[in-house]
């Protein structure tokens, strides 16, 4: 370059991080078919495991409930913890495998495979999405695709598991990709369908919401974000008449404020490094009292509640591309790593979402990934080791459980820290 130039245009044939910028061959095709066989095959050996079967329990009894004595519409009469988008799930497997009629719980193989196929499903929907964001660069892409089907967090726990966190995962990936591509509208769609599946889509909604604004401003944005309440409201009418928002309310209060009251259920976060010193290996309220009416679970939400203002407006200085993605994985770390409450699986999100940023980021975006990577899945397999409790390599507390809750801690600030810094990159087009 002369002197005096000006920088290369992103993008260009010169620029460096193009040189990788071409056409898919042949053996992108194969390594990617290939992966993806040799991923579902593992899934097939996996999905007759018991996993975890006090959660299959719980969940075979509801599909076993819609099956036998209750309408669809009545659904939340159970203790479901679940909004629409799962019930509506739940329902169709009760139609659709006839051995939930007959068991109650997850002893029979039909009900375990039933209910892990959806999430296991998802799996390979996230690898495509993944290779999808990188396509003009088929080696990543392919690369890409094959550690999200290959991730021990992707298979522990879907198909070994029989948790859904790739369903709702899925379709927040689905809405970015939709917006990236200015498919507003169904982005929305997709959204307000990610936000009815778990709660725990809902710190999607800070990014989306600024890249939205700072994209097509505000009066186009509110009419996005009506779609997104639209779409959200209209999977709750076969439940209004039996007051189905309500009891679903009264359902997660009951979570919340019982058996789940705690700093943390095994996730290694802020909360674990005051909990795990404290308690050594139990849990502690988070509804105590600290000062006056101030107790850990407010402290968490007004923390995380400004680490969430600090990537709305990070976001909205930046609605691309490059804004869009880390902002939705570090809004992902900031509510695991900042709330209370958090279970270990909660971070899963931000693994995928962070995936294809680190992929063409710079060398410190790749190593926080794979820090984060390794710390996630250490932190499931310590939670719930696949032999059982007493059966576990990795221990949940002491040096380990803090060491992962400070990497998890430090890669937050870095996700953090890639929205601040205008040269983060994404790589390739929506």
């Amino acid at each position: 370059m002369t002197a005096g130039a000006g920088p290369i245009p992103p993008g260009t044939a010169t620029d460096p991080r193009a040189t990788d910028r071409r056409a898919w061959g042949r053996r992108d095709a194969v390594a990617l078919g290939v992966g993806l066989v040799l991923a579902i095959v593992l899934r097939v050996v996996l999905l007759p495991a018991e996993g975890l079967r006090q959660d299959m329990d719980t969940f075979a009894g509801w599909v076993h409930a819609l099956a036998t004595d209750v309408p669809l519409g009545q659904a939340y009469r159970l203790d479901l913890s679940f909004p629409p988008i799962m019930v509506y799930l739940f329902w169709a497997l009760a139609r659709l495998v006839p051995a939930f009629a007959t068991s109650p719980d997850a002893g029979d193989l039909a009900v375990r495979i039933a209910l892990k196929v959806p999430a296991s499903l998802a799996d390979l929907g996230l690898a495509f999405g993944i290779a999808y964001l990188l396509r003009e660069r088929p080696g990543r892409a392919v690369v890409g695709a094959l550690l999200v089907a290959g991730l021990p967090i992707t298979w522990y726990v879907s198909a070994w598991w029989g948790q859904f966190e790739s369903i709702y995962v899925l379709l927040g990936l689905v809405a970015a990709i939709l917006v990236l591509a200015d498919r507003p509208w169904l982005a929305a769609i997709a959204l307000g369908l990610a936000l009815m599946t778990k709660p725990q889509a809902l710190p999607f909604l800070v990014p989306f919401g600024a890249y939205v604004i700072g994209r097509y401003g505000w009066r186009r944005a509110a009419v996005i974000g009506a779609v997104t309440a639209m779409v959200a409201a209209v999977t709750w009418l076969p439940f209004l008449a039996d007051g189905g928002p309500s009891r679903y309310a009264a359902n997660l209060a009951s979570y919340q404020y019982g058996s789940y009251a705690v700093l943390s259920l095994r996730a290694w976060n802020l909360w674990w490094l005051i909990q795990e010193p404290l308690a050594g290996g139990n849990m502690l309220a988070d509804n105590g009292a600290l000062l006056g009416p101030i107790t850990p679970r407010l402290l968490g939400y007004a923390m995380a509640g400004l680490a969430e203002l600090a990537v709305f407006l990070l976001v909205l200085r930046r609605p691309t591309r490059e804004g869009l993605l880390p902002g939705l994985a570090a809004s992902a770390l900031v509510a695991f790593s900042l709330l209370t409450t958090m279970h270990e699986r909660y971070s899963y999100g931000a693994v995928i979402i962070l995936l294809p940023v680190a992929l063409v980021a710079a060398r410190r975006e790749r190593a926080a990934w794979l820090a984060l990577a390794i710390a996630v899945t250490a932190n499931l397999l310590a939670a719930i080791p696949p032999s059982g409790p007493s059966g576990g390599v990795i221990p949940l507390g002491g040096v380990v459980g803090i060491a992962g809750s400070i990497v998890i801690l430090g890669v937050t600030s870095v996700a953090l820290l890639a929205l601040v810094r205008p040269g983060a990159a994404a790589g390739g087009a929506p």
